[in-house]
């Protein structure tokens, strides 16, 4: 009797905890099914497919290769209105993103430059674009260094803080300023050293570009050549030296620009004759190809074969100066005997005809009907002087610009003072 007691006491204490529960419990949201399998649903997964235009490849076949249809390619290429096909560069990235499993990209993006991006979108109505321009963080900086082989490893020792891509950029500038009185391929030697003050420009990518060298000494045998660029009303600039002169001259000191030199004027044991014999010139060596320039303004007296030079052509200057170009692959378009060119115009292409084993230029200079030494006969002596109403700012930006050049040292990227 008692035993049934208990059960019964623990059935209503059971049911008293049941109902209690119930109560306490909040009601059920009513929801449609639809609604709540939404709230169930993972979020989408994008794939993301990154690739570049190869030389010679149609950007529909790229889109291709990423799984994009042609009649999709089509349709997004018909609006990409900023989109120059002549000028679609190899090389350029271009990325499509998709939502899977929908094999339809939603974005297409083409970086068509390091600081331009072209997106393509699909919308329920349609494929739009939108150019996008990073902005780019613009300062100037110092490098220094010093020549122990070439200009490119002092540049890549002295600038080590700056990508290889700049650094190859900054040479090659530094070289062009000069290049009316130094020939970078031959008369720098071991010792010798440059100091350059120069615009870099630096996008939120991390990109570096190099821009306009302001200010630049290049010391060669102990002599220093300055350089310091001076911006005239219209917004061009030239480089004048220390003491206001252009550094444009009559002549340009080598046919080639910075290029490597194969052998150097005096005697030299001929590849072919297989004697020692006076090689009378310069050989420039480089790429078959290779645009050979005039260096000064000159009337062509002869284009044409002449047997162990190849392909020869002679340029007639002013003031008794001629020079020749042999062993090239062909010459420019509009180079016959009696045209008119003018300095730094392409006259040729470096090749390899008549008695040569590989491809370079062979380069002469006639002074009177005598064949002289290029690096003494093409010495510069200056151009013209900066004229008189500017040479009180030009002394000003000078005496400035060549006193943060006192600052550069070797080995280190600073950035100058404004």
């Amino acid at each position: 009797m008692k035993y049934r007691s208990a059960r019964a006491v623990t059935y209503a204490v059971v049911a008293s905890l049941a109902v209690a529960a119930i109560r306490l419990t909040p009601p059920v949201e009513d929801r449609p099914a639809a609604d709540v399998l939404s709230a169930l649903r993972i979020a989408p997964s994008w794939r993301l497919h990154v690739d570049t235009l190869g030389r010679g490849e149609s950007l529909r076949s790229l889109l291709a290769r990423g799984g994009v249809s042609q009649l999709v390619a089509d349709e997004a290429l018909r609006a990409a209105s900023r989109l120059d096909p002549r000028r679609i560069p190899a090389g350029m990235p271009v990325r499509i993103r998709q939502e899977n499993p929908d094999s339809t990209p939603s974005e297409i993006t083409l970086q068509l430059s390091l600081d331009r991006f072209l997106h393509l979108r699909r919308t329920a109505t349609g494929w739009t674009e939108t150019e996008e321009k990073l902005a780019w963080k613009t300062d100037t900086v110092l490098v220094a260094g010093t020549i122990s082989s070439t200009l490119y490893a002092a540049m890549d020792e002295g600038a080590r803080e700056l990508p290889a891509g700049a650094r190859q950029q900054l040479t090659w500038s530094l070289a062009d300023i000069f290049e009316y009185h130094v020939d970078m391929s031959r008369d720098l030697q071991q010792g010798d050293a440059f100091r350059v003050l120069a615009e870099r420009s630096i996008a939120p990518t991390g990109a570096v570009r190099m821009g306009r060298i302001l200010a630049a000494t290049l010391t060669t045998s102990g002599s220093e050549h300055q350089a310091v660029r001076f911006g005239k009303a219209d917004g061009r600039g030239e480089y004048f030296d220390g003491q206001g002169k252009s550094l444009r001259a009559a002549f340009l000191r080598a046919p080639l620009e910075f290029r490597r030199i194969s052998s150097v004027f005096g005697m030299r044991f001929h590849p072919i004759l297989r004697t020692w014999r006076q090689h009378k010139g310069t050989d420039y060596a480089a790429t078959t190809g290779t645009p050979v320039r005039a260096i000064g303004d000159a009337v062509v007296s002869r284009a044409g074969w002449s047997n162990g030079y190849g392909n020869l052509l002679e340029l007639r200057h002013p003031n008794g100066y001629v020079t020749r170009y042999g062993h090239m692959r062909a010459f420019a378009r509009g180079v016959r005997t009696g045209a008119h060119v003018s300095i730094g115009q392409t006259v040729g292409y470096v090749g390899t005809t008549g008695m040569s084993t590989a491809p370079h230029l062979h380069f002469e200079v006639l002074v009177n009907g005598a064949q002289r030494d290029p690096r003494t006969a093409l010495r510069a002596t200056g151009g013209f002087p900066i004229a008189g109403a500017d040479r009180g700012a030009f002394e000003s930006l000078r005496t400035r610009l060549l006193a943060q050049l006192d600052g550069a040292a070797a080995g280190s990227v600073r950035v100058a003072s404004r």
